[in-house]
């Protein structure tokens, strides 16, 4: 018996593809910033992300899902490949790579808040995808705080 729709396992395992895009971009990120404390923040987000990771392969599994992706995908290497593209050209590395960051937060909060909509999805699921959320909405605050400052 399927839980879920082929849409729906397709947006989760849309999710998985980008939570791995995410991991790499951030570690990137932290790789082309000087700043401490932004390379600190990319770090552990993407220590975040990698988590994210588990906790999304492990929902696919528990509900008979199957698993289509485990290394990214072309969008996101084209996305950083775009990044080192800016940063090569711009004067501001970190404000460049902030406003990255504040698009790739903005586009999985719309992918996570699609998904959440699903009404036939388990509490246990659902619990999971807000918590990453959230914590995506939190990212994306914080990148703009660090944006705003500089």
């Amino acid at each position: 018996m399927e839980m879920f729709s082929k849409s729906t396992e397709n947006k989760f395992n849309d999710l998985l593809e980008k939570a791995y895009d995410a991991e790499k971009g951030f570690k990137k990120a932290a790789k082309n910033v000087d700043n401490a404390t932004l390379k600190n923040f990319f770090t552990q987000k993407a220590l975040e992300r990698e988590g994210f990771k588990n906790e999304l392969r492990n929902e696919l599994l528990a509900n008979g899902l199957e698993i289509k992706e485990d290394s990214g995908s072309a969008t996101g290497f084209l996305h950083r490949a775009w990044m080192d593209t800016k940063a090569l050209f711009s004067t501001n590395d970190e404000e460049s790579v902030l406003e990255e960051v504040r698009n790739g937060e903005k586009a999985a909060l719309e992918d996570y808040e699609d998904l959440l909509e699903d009404t036939s999805l388990p509490a246990s699921t659902v619990n999971v995808l807000r918590k990453q959320r959230n914590a995506i909405e939190s990212s994306y605050n914080r990148a703009d705080y660090f944006e705003r400052i500089k």
